[in-house]
């Protein structure tokens, strides 16, 4: 039986559950790319959502290729339609995001981002997240390896 959601999460609700599609990346030190993604949003009654994603490359046919980056993490709602979203990345990069929530989209911006000695330079962030019709819509600048806030990723996905 699933928990009632948190009252606080009421403006987050539009991203509740499972969604899958396609998006493209680049970035200046990476040729562009195609991608599969799944997103997930979760929660457990508390104010705040279980979030993950997985892409994989797809090839010019549009084929599923070996996998590519993974996340996970929490967002949590805050008075006034704020929300803060914690992320963890396998590669060694932990990014806090602060933003907000108007109707069915969010903004975010990185409030910090750490790395483990080995991971890659990664200095900023700035994601949006929104309803196209019924489609989840996402965008992801980076700020990384001496470059300023660049287009990196983005995607259409349906729920599932």
């Amino acid at each position: 039986m699933e928990p009632d959601l948190h009252p606080d999460l009421e403006p987050l609700k539009f991203l509740l559950g499972t969604w899958e599609g396609a998006g493209v990346g680049g970035y200046p030190t990476i040729e562009s790319f195609h991608f599969g993604q799944e997103i997930s949003f979760t929660h457990i009654g508390k104010p705040f959502l279980i979030y993950s994603s997985k892409t994989w490359r797809l090839d010019d046919e549009g084929s599923l290729g070996g996998p590519l980056g993974m996340e996970t993490g929490y967002w949590r709602a805050r008075p006034g339609n704020k929300v803060e979203v914690v992320l963890a990345h396998p590669t060694g990069i932990v990014e806090i995001y602060v933003g907000d929530v108007a109707f069915s989209r969010v903004e975010l911006v990185t409030d910090m981002v750490a790395r483990t000695e080995s991971a890659k330079e990664v200095t900023g962030g700035r994601r949006l997240y929104g309803l196209i019709g019924e489609d989840l819509g996402w965008a992801y600048d980076m700020a990384a390896e001496g470059h300023k806030l660049t287009s990196h990723l983005s995607a259409q996905l349906k729920k599932v």
